[in-house]
Parts: structure tokens; sequence; C-alpha cells
């Protein structure tokens, strides 16, 4: 098969030829029909996360056919579409995984980071990690919403019943989330970075109530604050937009340091917390809810090949909603 591959962070990805995985008892193999390009792809190759396994194919939002079991598994059919999300494998026994927060498992396994992901024509994943897909999405309009759609979802239910929803970072993720936050009666006010006109204009086209540069105030007081740019400076910004009682949310799994900040932007009850990663159970309830919104993604097809070219436009702030590979 044909697969691009980091060899190290922070160099390009290469084209290689390589043996098509054998899947494990517990394991799927997936010929895969598209791959969503994700920030946290990004993070990998550039090297701002350093605890994956190198070389690695990257991607974790897969979607695919099923076409070999492993011995053990029951859940999909020869021939049945699936979904690869980030979260490939925990432990199952800690007290994090018996308690429903398996993406808190200390032995978490990453897709795309510790095991090898999507950016290939097949790969493997454990069966009980894998989704099944709504069918009214294609291939390529489903891939985004195997992170994108799924931390967004979680992040979504952490900002609680927020009626006034500032969203920091108008991506991937945002584009999905603000269509389910319309769909529940919210108010969407959208900070892109200075200049992005176009990104802003896109979160109106989204519903949105406002929308401007991540420095200014929204015209109200935000209940709740979502953060998907990886800009810690935004954390201040977004407590000084929120009203006293609401939260912040950081969702990305890597941000850059958070700079002081004066204590009154804090106190009133504000908190500020962290999104990490995703579970099992997240999955099943963002696809439940997704087709019924319905959640349109907007999405740019790549061949496998042009994954280094979608990596620089999605670094370059030049991606208009979601980049997908297309084998």
């Amino acid at each position: 098969m044909k697969a691009m591959v980091l060899a190290a962070p922070r160099h390009p990805l290469t084209a290689r030829e390589q043996s098509v995985p054998t899947p494990a008892a517990d394991e799927v193999l997936i010929k895969v029909r598209a791959c969503g390009v994700c920030r946290t792809d990004l993070h990998v190759v550039d090297g701002d996360l350093t605890q994956g396994k190198m070389p690695i194919i990257p991607g974790h939002e897969i979607v695919g056919t099923v076409v070999e079991r492993g011995a053990a598994v029951e859940r999909f059919s020869i021939g049945e579409r699936v979904g690869v999300p980030w979260l490939g494998a925990t432990c199952g026994t800690c007290r994090f995984c018996a308690s429903g927060r398996e993406n808190l498992c200390d032995d978490a396994r990453f897709t795309g980071y510790h095991l090898d992901g999507g950016y290939a024509e097949y790969t493997v994943a454990k069966a009980r990690f894998c989704f099944a897909l709504p069918a009214s999405y294609s291939d390529v309009e489903a891939a985004p919403l195997l992170c994108a759609g799924l931390i967004g979802y979680r992040s979504l239910v952490m900002a609680g019943d927020a009626r006034r929803l500032g969203i920091y970072g108008f991506g991937a993720a945002a584009h999905i989330i603000a269509q389910v936050a319309r769909h529940q009666g919210r108010e969407v006010y959208a900070f892109t970075k200075a200049g992005d006109a176009e990104g802003q204009k896109f979160a109106c086209q989204l519903g949105a109530a406002w929308a401007g540069e991540s420095h200014m105030p929204p015209p109200e007081p935000l209940d709740a604050a979502i953060i998907f740019a990886p800009v810690g400076a935004l954390v201040v910004a977004a407590l000084r937009a929120t009203m006293k009682g609401g939260t912040v949310v950081c969702a990305g799994i890597h941000m850059s340091d958070i700079p002081s900040f004066p204590y009154e932007i804090l106190w009133g009850e504000r908190a500020v917390r962290s999104v990490a990663n995703l579970t099992r159970a997240d999955g099943e309830a963002f696809f439940r809810i997704a087709p019924e919104v319905p959640v349109k993604t907007s999405t740019e097809a790549f061949a496998l090949d042009q994954a280094n070219d979608a990596l620089s436009r999605l670094r370059e702030g030049r991606i208009t909603g979601a980049a997908v590979l297309v084998p």
C-alpha cells in the first residue's frame, strides 16, 4: 500500500510503499476512503507533541470499509463503513476506564500518534474504538466529524447550558459545533485571528450572531467560551469576555503558555477547564445528534500524496472548514 510517513518531527511526510498491516485478534483491517487533516496532526508533525512513536503514519479522522476482521471481532461486517477517531486504545481496567472516563486513561494510545493512522490506503484499528457512521454523510463529509466533531461536541457539553457562547478560532471544529449550538437555541459569537474577514463571513453564514477579531470584546457578555485555537493568550481574552459564573473551555490537545492575568477576571466563580481527548460515549451521542441538526461539513479534498500541501495550508490558516485526504 501507499502511505504518507512522518520519519521525524519537523520534516515533510514522505510517500512510501509498505506492506498492508495484518489485524490483531481485536482489530479490523480498513480500506481508507477518506481521512481528515486535523490541527492535532500539525502538532505531531511540528514536534509540539513529543511522546508518540516515530516513524508514524498520521491521521485520526478516518473513514473506511472493513475488509478483514480479527478472530475476536464481532461488531462489524466485512464491507461495513466505519469511522476511526483519535482515541485508539485504553487499558480498560483503571479507575478512569471503570468510571466512564476512558479519555483520561494513563495507558491510552492515540491514532496517528502512537498507532499508525489514516494517511494511507489501509489501516488497522481496535474494533471497540470504531464507530458506525450515519449513512447521510459521504466519506469526505464524515471525516471531520471523527475529531473536529467529537472533540467539539465534548467541549460544547462542558460549556454547560450557556445561552451566549463564544468560540475562539473558527476552523474545522468550530464550524461543526456552531451548527449544533444554533440547533440547541444558543447565540454564537465567533472570534477569529486579525484580518480574517473570510472566517468572520463564514461564521455569520453558519448563524453566528456576531463575528470579530479575537482581541475584540463581544457586544454582550458571554455565558461561556470555547477556545479551539492553540493560543494561550486567548484564555485571558475569553475570561474578560465571560460573565460571572461562566466557563472557559480549552479544547485543544496543545496550547501555548497562558500568560499571567489579574485574579479579578477569574473571580466571580468563573472557571477555566480543559478537554482531554474523547470517550466512546461522546461519539455515540454526537453521531445521534449530527444528522438531526443536520450538521453540514465544509471540506476541501486533497489526494493522499498532497498531504504536505494540506498540512501547510492548515498551518497558514488557508483552509475554510476542513481538509480531507482521499486515497
